[in-house]
Order: C-alpha cells, then structure tokens, then sequence
C-alpha cells in the first residue's frame, strides 16, 4: 500500500476537499489550545518515588454518570520490581480522591495515602523483575485545576464526562504512575454508565453489555502506552465508522460524535481516510493497525491525541491532520523530556503541512510561508526548549510548533526526499525507540545513518541555536554568465553563520529557472549559465529555507558599488564608506539583524563618513541603494 493508495487520495482529494481552504491562524489556534490544557499538570508528582518499578497493565473498572462529576472504581497494577526489589509500590493519586481499599493478591493490604501518593506496604519483599499486582478501589470527585483533567459539562443540555490528561493530569481521577519514562504495556477499561449513554476509549470495544440499568463497556488495548494518553468520555454519542482499505487490509475509523452534530461532521471526519493514508504511504503502516482509530467529540477547544481515539471538539482539515499524525510521533514514539518536545509538536505540525502538498497541493506553499513569517517574527528562540517549566515555552507555537515543523522541512530540502523518508520510516521502527520514548539524538543518529553525514552542524544551528539568516545578494550578468555575491546576517548571536543550500531563481517575462547554491560562507561568489537575459533575481521563491529580511540588487559592470568599502569594521563612533567612481548620490538604511531600520541618509561623496555613535554596540546591516540597484555590507559596532 504505497503509490497505489496515494493516486487514490488524489484523485478523490478534489470531491473531499472541495470547501477546505487554509488558515493561517490553524496553527496558532492549536498550540494556544494544548497549551492551556497542559497549564496547570506540567510539574510530576513523586516521579522518584514512583520510579522503582515497571507497569505492565491496568485494568480499570470506572462508574461514570455523566450527570454527575464524580468516578468510584478499582485499578489494578501488574508491574514488575526494577533496579532492586522492592516492599512496597507508590501510586499518584490526588488527595481530593478517597481510596477506600486496596487488595494485593486477594488480601487487604495495608496503606496510606498522603501528598498525592497511596503507598502500598507488601507483608515481603517483592524481588527484581517478578511479577505482581496490587488492587486499589476508591471513589470521590477529582479537583477542578486549571482546564481539567476530568471535566464534567454539557451538550444541548445533556451531559458528557471527558478526561483530557497531558501531560500529568491522570492521577487527577485514577490511581497511575504519572510518567514520561514508562509505558504500560496494555491496559483493560471497563465503564459502566447508565443505559442511555456510550463509553468511548482506547482499542477495541470488545463488549457493551447490560448490568442492571446500565451499560458496561469493555475497551481493550494491547499496545504499549504513555498515562497520558489513557482517556475516557461518556455521553449520548452517534457512533459511525469510516473504513481506511490498505490492500488486502482495511482500518476502521470509529467516530463517536454529539448526535446534534452528527449529520455535519460525517463529510469532515471522512477527510481522515485520504490523511492515513498518505501517511502510510511515508511513514509506514498505521501503528496500531490491529485495532483501530477513532474520533471523540468532547467540550474541549481543540484536540487531543489519546492513543487510537483522538478527542476534537471540531473536525477542521488541520486539526484532524495534526491529531492524526500523533499517532505515528508522539504515541508510538513519545519524547522522552519536555526539552523535546518538537518530536511531538514539530512533527505534527509538519505532516499536517503534508497533507497539504498531497492533497491539497495548492496550499502547500502557502503552508510553509506562514510558518516562515511566524518564526522571523521574533529574532530568538531554539527549538530545543530550554525552560520545562514553563508550559508557554514548550507550548510555543512559533518555536516547537512552527520552527520544528520547517527544520523538518529544511531537512528534507538538504537530504532528498529519499534520505528523509527513509530515515523516519527507521527512526519509528527502531527497536528501541519504537513505542517507547525518544530524544532529538535518537532522531539525528538514523538520518546520519541514511544521509551518510555527519549532521552536528545543522542541528547545532536550527535545533538548539536561535534565530535565523538574513541573505543579501547582489548580482550581475554579462552575456549568458550570471555572477552573483551572497552576503548574511544573522538574528542572533548564537548563531556565527548558517551554512545551507540555498535556491535563487532567475527570470524575465518569459524564462525562469532555479538553481540551488551551497553557501557556506558570508560574501561568498557564484557564477551560473543562464541562457536569456535576466530581469530579476529571487531568493528562495518557495520558502524552502527559514529566513527573512532578505535583500536582492543587481549590480551593474563598473557601477558604484562594485568597489564599495566600509571601514573601520569594528567600529567605534564614525564608519567610512568610499566608492570608487562615484557617479550619484545613493540612499543609505542601516538595520538590525532582525530588520529594524535604526540609520539612514545619502551618501554624497566618494568618501563618506557616517556617525553611528547614537547607535548600541552590535551587529548592523548597511543597505545602499540608488534606482533599484542595491548593496549590503554588515559592521560590528564596538565602544
């Protein structure tokens, strides 16, 4: 299922996209929405006292009436001793929950319950790596914090219960170990609700039966997966399945929806076949094939991608593409440190932006110049997040979102799409790494493997520097041979110089070409044949490339600033500028590295000086410019 099943998605894309059009505040709109939902669970509880051991599998049995705000049940652990053995196991929990018993192997079992932990005392004991379970039964009302964890609402009047858990909100409503380092290995829900509602989850529905007035519903999953991802929601739900045909296969897509908006969001949800599909095609099969995927409608005002069973409160074609491609990077390998966070974000954000250029392609471009403008709105900031302490930052829309998604991009653009391709595809099916957790250099060392390279430098610029380029480039051409100089810039400091293959296209009223450069130094000079006469030069026409700020000025044979200088560079309170031959009287701009225009004036001599004591020590860039024809050069201003 690979070329085939994408010619599908294309011919088909015009009739299931026919009203979709791209908004650039999508994106903005998502992180905004995952940001507020994480604001309050960012900082684990206990995570050392919760470290000694390995879960295997929860079972979970919940009573849930969706009219009410409050669970009552049991869990049960299976978990195996690490490191050394172990007599006793702490589970989070809040304190708000009251925990009523707990039972290990059939027996009561003594315990204590205080900050946020039920700690379980074993009567031996339990040695390394044998496994064992424990049992605890506790009801209560899980505490309103922030956006919630276990909200309790209402839809055209009737009420739905929904979990929303990321990063560290379980243990809000159900006894866990709240982790980014373990995984269970499967787990077992059972919810019991009253007759009238549907219990949706993560798996398969293996059962819905009746018990008393009520409904037991029974999910199972047998995949390894991250506590935050466990989900749950209640209500009256319209239940209906899209089919994904891969080959000989089919995946069923089972969408639980507010019956009110049923009818409408059949046509939306439909647009996920076409989306698996092509990421099938890239990345892989589904990764929990043997199961299904799936839509819940909940109150929350964006998306949330619980392992085979994302909640949307919408069905936009970005939001639906973004959740979707959770489940290849960020379910199936989780970043393992909020510091990499991108592996999560960077990645969804940038297969959303592939089912632009696969179904939608008119978009496509248009995709990533938003996602540029985003990133040069600002001249800092690394995609690796440095404060995990503040949910904002890793939430950061232009940075985890936007800037991880476009070095993904520019990875593509250096490599070739069958280096890039390949490389995730292992990166996913590593052993170690898949449906487990991963951090950036798990993802470096498989695209060195393919690429054949040595990456440290591309990842020491985009990846944990900041900022980004600013390109200058000023060109001439006699006869069929095109010259051209590119000078940059750069919006910060932590960054000397970014070294990339840049494209520059070429063109008049009738012809146009790109060709793609290797620049690896400022000032740098390249020489290309170009059959016609050239109008105009443009840099990266289809943003390719993070940058910004960018200036292009053709510079004619023996012209003013053929032999421009400025000097003294450093500089203190005066530069000079002198211009042999100097035939007019060109306008001059200074800028900032991020573009902010500080300076300007004329130049009316072949020896001019310029004051720039008004000007704070730094890094300047000095355009000049007379009829069309410009030049940049860039000083240091040192007191």
């Amino acid at each position: 299922m690979k070329k085939g099943i994408l010619f599908i998605c294309l011919v088909f894309s015009g009739v299931l996209f026919g009203q979709v059009t791209f908004n650039g505040n999508d994106l903005k709109t998502i992180a905004k929405n995952e940001r507020d939902a994480s604001a309050w669970k960012l900082s684990p509880r206990n995570a050392e006292a919760t470290s000694s051991y390995d879960v295997k599998w929860y079972r979970c049995r919940w009573n849930i009436d969706p009219s009410v705000k409050q669970i009552s049940g049991s869990v049960t652990t299976l978990f195996t001793p690490v490191g050394h053995g172990i007599d006793s196991l702490s589970l989070d929990l809040s304190q708000v929950l009251v925990v009523d018993s707990v039972k290990y192997r059939g027996s009561p079992a003594p315990w204590h319950h205080s900050s946020d932990l039920v700690v379980v005392k074993f009567p031996a004991t339990i040695p390394l790596q044998v496994l064992d379970s424990v049992t605890v039964y506790y009801h209560g009302v899980p505490p309103d914090n922030g956006f919630g964890s276990f909200v309790q609402s209402t839809h055209k009047g009737t009420p739905v219960i929904w979990t929303l858990s990321e990063p560290y909100g379980a243990s809000d409503w159900w006894p866990c170990k709240n982790s980014l380092t373990d995984k269970a290995d499967s787990i077992d829900i059972f919810v019991t609700t009253p007759a009238e509602y549907k219990a949706a989850s993560n798996g398969l529905l293996i059962s819905s039966l009746p018990d008393g007035t009520g409904m037991v519903y029974h999910w199972k999953h047998r995949y390894p997966i991250a506590t935050y991802l466990v989900c749950m929601a209640v209500t009256n739900y319209s239940r209906y399945i899209h089919k994904v045909p891969f080959g000989p296969d089919t995946l069923k897509v089972i969408n639980y929806i507010y019956p009110e908006d049923s009818a409408t969001a059949y046509a939306q949800t439909a647009n996920v076949v076409p989306m698996i599909q092509v990421y099938d095609s890239l990345f892989g099969i589904y990764p929990f094939q043997n199961e299904k995927y799936g839509h819940t409608q909940f109150g929350w005002g964006g998306g949330m991608e619980h392992q085979t069973m994302t909640f949307v409160v919408s069905f936009g074609f970005e939001l639906i593409a973004h959740e979707l491609a959770h489940q290849w990077f960020g379910d199936k390998v989780t970043c393992a440190s909020w510091s990499d966070i991108w592996l999560n974000e960077g990645f969804a954000t940038y297969l959303s932006g592939l089912c632009y250029e696969h179904l939608l392609p008119a978009w496509w471009k248009r995709f990533r110049q938003v996602r540029v403008e985003s990133v040069i709105s600002q001249p800092g900031g690394s995609v690796f997040c440095t404060d995990t302490t503040s949910v904002g930052r890793i939430f950061d829309s232009r940075l985890s979102y936007a800037k991880g998604a476009l070095i993904l991009h520019q990875l593509r653009w250096i490599t070739g799409d069958s280096v890039f391709f390949t490389s995730l595809r292992q990166y996913l099916s590593d052993a170690n790494l898949a449906y487990g957790f991963a951090h950036t250099s798990d993802l470096r060392a498989h695209l060195e493997s393919v690429y054949g390279h040595d990456l440290s430098w591309y990842f020491d610029d985009w990846f944990t520097g900041q900022g980004y380029p600013s390109y200058h480039i000023g060109w001439s051409q006699a006869g069929n041979n095109v010259t051209f100089t590119v000078n940059q810039t750069q919006s910060h400091p932590s960054v000397a110089f970014f070294q990339m293959p840049i494209p520059v296209q070429f063109k008049n009223a009738s012809h146009d070409t790109i060709i793609r450069f290797l620049n690896t130094f400022s000032g740098q000079t390249f020489s290309a044949s170009i059959p016609f006469a050239v109008d105009s030069v443009i840099f990266d026409p289809d943003y390719q490339l993070i940058s910004g700020n960018n200036t292009i000025g053709a510079v004619a044979e023996n012209s003013w600033q053929k032999n421009l200088q400025i000097f003294p560079n450093p500089a203190g309170s005066m530069v000079t500028v002198t211009m042999e031959g100097l035939q007019v009287s060109p306008q001059y701009k200074i800028f900032t590295p991020d573009g902010k225009l500080v300076q300007s004036g004329m130049v009316t001599a072949r020896r001019h000086k310029i004051s720039i004591t008004a000007l704070p020590d730094g890094l300047y860039i000095i355009v000049f410019n007379e009829q069309g024809q410009s030049v940049a050069r860039t000083f240091v201003k040192s007191r």
